[in-house]
């Protein structure tokens, strides 16, 4: 696959999953809808994260000449979903809780922040 493929499948999961994210965080929680949402939310977060472990980073310092520091959410997010599900599946909301909002802010808002940020792809293809 191409660079510009895996964008396009990253954003194809990104973005519905920062929709159902932010329904998520304003919503009452425990709901049979919050329950079949959050398990889409995490699995589109799991694969987003996944495929943007396959796109090199092209601004900053590169590790192995292919990660950059922004892949440190991705390695975030593969962990963060699997331990908020057996979080909340043992009944500790707090833990289940704090992870998820963790996630959100840290793989979405911050993350997303960062590629829109002259240099990356994401802000020439929307600023050119």
């Amino acid at each position: 696959m191409t660079y510009q493929d895996l964008m396009y499948l990253h954003l194809a999961t990104v973005l519905p999953a920062f929709i159902i994210g932010t329904i998520l965080l304003l919503i009452k929680k425990g709901t049979t809808f919050h329950k079949v949402s959050g398990r889409l939310y995490m699995i589109l977060m799991l694969i987003t994260a996944v495929v943007t472990l396959f796109m090199p980073a092209h601004v900053g310092v590169r590790f192995f000449k292919h990660f950059g520091w922004i892949h440190l959410f991705s390695f975030l997010t593969i962990y963060t979903v699997p331990t908020a599900y057996t979080a909340i599946k043992k009944g500790n909301v707090k833990a289940h809780k704090r992870k998820m909002i963790l996630l959100y802010v840290g793989a979405i808002l911050i993350a997303g922040g960062f590629t829109l940020m002259p240099g990356r792809y994401l802000h020439d293809v929307l600023f050119g």
